[in-house]
């Protein structure tokens, strides 16, 4: 369970909106992943940068982080029926050929929630301070669990969904930054997939470049069943 954002903010000094927090799960991860997100995160203006995780659950990787994440449409990374089958974990973002494309070309791409083992993100929400945005209705963003009346969200995806709220929208995921959970299978990973250092060498700045939009989805898909969220904008 990520720790408090209410303590995270009596610790950071007062006009700091633009200090980029760090947040890191039970990855194992290199330093220049992490120095990758943080660069994403001022390149591209964005409020917050999340990795790709990918586990060995057999012979090849599986996304995991899969019941956090959305699409900028709401919808899951891969399908998941009412049985709770990932026999579909291999056919990422079938119904949105614009993230697909930039997946497979390792560019950074908007979504409207992720975390994927590590989330880098400006503290300008955490203190409550108003973002430069149209759309921003102020108050401080902090991890939480639902809301009486509220559909089920874990903490990470009920933070990002509070992030647009306050108008701090700009939420991506570098998917040069490919993360596991143990030493050995990071290399695997890395191995597979590339060392973020590498793409990073190539980077075409102009095609990294992210369009950002502006309004989240309507409503989102559940990661366990096909029932969709419908009080996003609150």
């Amino acid at each position: 369970m990520p720790p408090s954002t209410t303590a995270l903010s009596r610790h950071l000094p007062a006009g700091s909106a633009n200090t980029s927090v760090i947040f890191l799960n039970d990855v194992a991860p290199c330093v220049t992943d992490i120095l990758e997100l943080v660069h994403q995160r001022y390149f591209q203006s964005a409020h917050m940068t999340c990795a790709m995780d990918w586990p060995y659950v057999g012979k090849d990787p599986t996304f995991y982080d899969v019941w956090v994440p959305r699409t900028l449409q709401g919808d899951l990374f891969f399908d998941i029926p009412p049985s709770g089958s990932w026999n579909s974990a291999w056919n990422l973002f079938r119904n949105d050929a614009t993230t697909r494309d930039r997946f497979h070309k390792m560019l950074p791409f908007q979504v409207y929630a992720c975390w994927n083992g590590i989330a880098v993100f400006g503290t300008g929400p955490v203190l409550g301070l108003p973002a430069d945005s149209e759309s921003s209705r102020g108050g401080k963003v902090a991890f939480r669990a639902p809301r009486e009346g509220e559909c089920y969200g874990g903490e990470p995806t009920l933070f990002c969904k509070d992030l647009w709220w306050a108008g701090y929208g700009k939420i991506a995921v570098v998917p040069s930054v490919n993360l596991e959970y143990s030493d050995e299978a990071a290399k695997k990973i890395k191995d597979l997939k590339g060392y973020s250092s590498r793409w990073a060498a190539a980077e075409d700045e102009e095609a990294s470049r992210i369009q950002w939009v502006d309004e989240p989805p309507e409503s989102t898909k559940k990661a366990t069943t096909m029932n969709t969220e419908i009080d996003i904008k609150r």
